[in-house]
């Protein structure tokens, strides 16, 4: 079964759009498979500039299935799977937009932080519940909003509400839940006005400081 669907609402931008609304938009195996082939190939797309991520109904993601999570005979494969998810996201070499309502909770909250940008509706709250069994990403949200924050964000299992999460930086666009479709395809135009080399070479800097610190490039 399809949990993604791609579209192409306007020129240079592609949407990836996950619907697993039965599951909370868990993110199964089959679902973070689906989401690493699209990107896969939308990163080798010469038509493509900036691509929103979005998700069906009122919950953006609940996180990784936890029913896998705890079958023994799933674990290499959800090992993998998860592996190359991450990986795929935070070296996709154009910018990605997140478009979230409603609860982001453990791998949703880390599916929108992974994303460059964050179009948040008035509904959205963050959480990383996974402190109760897993360690969660750090560096996710260090290259986000700096080390003292971060440290909360992984370590003291609250919920924040979009608009705390706004201040704390890590919301690009708040705005009303029935303004948030229109919102992320305005700001996904606006990116894509930008030819895709400078796009590429902008988000390879993002890539390479958020690794590695400041390496002295001249921009």
């Amino acid at each position: 079964m399809a949990f993604t669907a791609l579209t192409r609402p306007a020129d240079g931008v592609a949407r990836l759009h996950v619907d697993r609304t039965q599951k909370r938009n868990s993110l199964s195996i089959a679902a973070r498979d689906e989401m690493s082939d699209a990107l896969d190939d939308l990163a080798v797309d010469p038509s493509v500039r900036v691509v929103i991520i979005s998700t069906e109904g009122p919950v953006f993601s609940a996180g990784f299935d936890l029913a896998e999570v705890a079958e023994p005979d799933l674990q290499q494969e959800l090992s993998a799977s998860s592996d190359r998810w991450h990986t795929r996201l935070r070296e996709f070499p154009l910018p990605l937009i997140a478009s979230v309502q409603g609860p982001a909770l453990a791998g949703g909250f880390d599916l929108a932080m992974m994303c460059d940008l964050r179009v948040v509706a008035e509904s959205a709250t963050f959480a990383r519940p996974e402190i109760g069994w897993a360690p969660p990403i750090y560096s996710i949200v260090r290259d986000l909003v700096g080390g003292a924050a971060a440290r909360g964000l992984s370590m003291v299992p609250a919920t924040l509400s979009a608009q705390r999460a706004q201040e704390l930086g890590l919301v690009t666009r708040l705005v009303a839940d029935d303004a948030l479709a229109s919102a992320n395809l305005g700001l996904a135009t606006e990116i894509a006005a930008a030819p895709r080399p400078v796009l590429e070479q902008t988000k390879h800097t993002a890539i390479t400081v958020a690794r590695f610190g400041n390496t002295n490039f001249p921009w």
